[in-house]
């Protein structure tokens, strides 16, 4: 029968915290592992074109640990112990690793995007993020497409929060309906390295909206789509997996790309038939001002569906999701939607 786009409440309940714990767990493993005297590769997105070297590029097929910019102290030493000095794990969790491999090729996974109407979509990169207590750096403002651009654009960004994020921790903000006003500007990769193809415009703070969430939620996030976080400052970490995906059917990789892969990825699936689902996820919130709703929309208003009628809103419509996925069904509104 193949993969259809729903989810029942049995796989959602089983989207539970020890899946997270899993996850959690398996990195203090991989930290344990990883020789801190090996590797000073740092990252910043305010530096990115400075710091980005050899060690970054070859991580888009490997687990390789980036540290955080604060890291490090006037001699070259780490300030603290390598676990609270890791900026992210990335770029090939999802390949490489057993547990993550599983986690982002599972059916809900899959699911999610054969709804959204990919026809052959790729992990294509993935990162563990910890924004650690006090030197989490900040994240600027940048749309995905930027990074992990198809011809026509196509990615799509999931961000699981492994704990709670919060505006003094360092959750994620953003401008709501920011995607419909197209891909701003490219990250390119050429014979010189690393460059945009145009400079940062200027993005009035009072637009971004800050998106608290519990640990276990789900946040689907347009690949035009303006959003950033701040340093974390606080005492507490806000660890995250992060996936991108596109599709690579109809859709061209660009050759620019800073991901230059030796080996092509697996697609998650493939095929283009997409059953329309009765029961998707009970508690999805689709924030939107492109249905033309006030406030956020519930999935009985999102995915209604009979014989004649089509998917309402396809891929490329939303503008950002909050799929929780803790066996509560609970789900995030603000007062401001």
């Amino acid at each position: 029968m193949g993969i259809i786009g729903n989810l029942s409440e049995e796989q959602l309940s089983s989207f539970n915290s020890n899946e997270i714990l899993e996850m959690r767990s398996r990195m203090v493993e991989l930290l344990d592992g990883f020789d801190a005297s090996s590797s000073a590769s740092i990252f910043s997105t305010k530096n990115q074109q400075k710091l980005t070297d050899d060690y970054f590029f070859e991580s888009a097929e490997k687990v390789s640990f980036f540290f955080e910019e604060k890291a490090f102290g006037d001699d070259g030493t780490l300030r603290q112990p390598k676990e609270l000095s890791i900026n992210k794990v990335g770029h090939a969790l999802h390949e490489i690793d057993p547990i993550f491999k599983r986690f982002s090729s599972s059916e809900k996974i899959s699911s999610i995007f054969c709804s959204l109407g990919y026809k052959r979509p790729v992990v294509i990169q993935s990162m563990y993020i910890f924004k650690q207590p006090g030197i989490g750096g900040e994240v600027v403002p940048h749309q995905d497409n930027s990074f992990l651009y198809t011809e026509p654009p196509s990615c799509t960004g999931l961000w699981l929060a492994l704990e709670d994020a919060t505006i003094i921790n360092g959750c994620l903000w953003a401008i709501p309906g920011s995607h419909k006003n197209g891909l701003v500007r490219r990250f390119i990769r050429d014979d010189n390295g690393v460059h945009f193809d145009h400079c940062s415009p200027f993005y009035d703070q009072k637009e971004f909206v800050p998106l608290e969430v519990k640990a276990g939620t789900l946040i689907v996030i347009h690949g035009d789509l303006i959003h950033q976080s701040f340093e974390n400052k606080s005492t507490t970490s806000r660890h995250a997996l992060s996936l991108h995906v596109v599709d690579t059917d109809g859709h061209k990789w660009a050759k620019n790309n800073w991901i230059r892969r030796k080996t092509a990825p697996e697609p998650l699936y493939t095929g283009s038939k997409i059953e329309p689902p009765v029961h998707f996820i009970k508690e999805m919130v689709v924030r939107s001002e492109i249905t033309g709703m006030d406030r956020a929309a519930r999935i009985e208003n999102w995915l209604l569906y009979n014989n004649t009628k089509t998917l309402h809103l396809r891929r490329f419509t939303l503008s950002y999701m909050l799929l929780t996925i803790s066996a509560s069904f609970d789900y995030f509104l603000p007062d401001k939607y």
